[in-house]
């Protein structure tokens, strides 16, 4: 019994297209290291800024918890401040559940780090 000419192929061609597959798989987790030690290290250059703002809307986003997996869940809220921008940051789940929309106070930041919120 031989190979036939798709046997063949794949024979030769599987190595090669595992390793490309392998290198692409490795190459975005690289990309994402890197633009998160990138986005870190901008925060942490950034000033730290207190700024009079108020909330416009919190949201929350939940992944996985399909079958035995567990769910994970990520908070935001969009704070706009007096110059009519408006900014989505990431906060803690206990300062999701603290925050309400329409809240006036002063928002503490650096960068794209949410640091803290006090009402008024």
């Amino acid at each position: 019994m031989g190979f036939n000419a798709f046997d063949d192929f794949m024979f030769s061609f599987g190595p090669i297209f595992f390793f490309i597959v392998f290198a692409l798989v490795i190459g975005f987790f690289i990309v994402v290291i890197v633009k998160s030690i990138g986005q870190w290290s901008k925060n942490n250059n950034s000033p730290r800024l207190t700024v009079p703002a108020h909330v416009v809307t919190k949201r929350a986003h939940t992944s996985g918890g399909s079958g035995d997996s567990s769910a994970s869940t990520w908070y935001y809220a969009t704070f706009q401040v007096e110059s009519g921008d408006r900014m989505e940051l990431s906060v803690s789940a206990k300062e999701y559940g603290m925050l309400a929309e329409g809240d006036i106070g002063m928002l503490a930041f650096q960068g794209t780090r949410y640091l803290g919120f006090e009402r008024k």
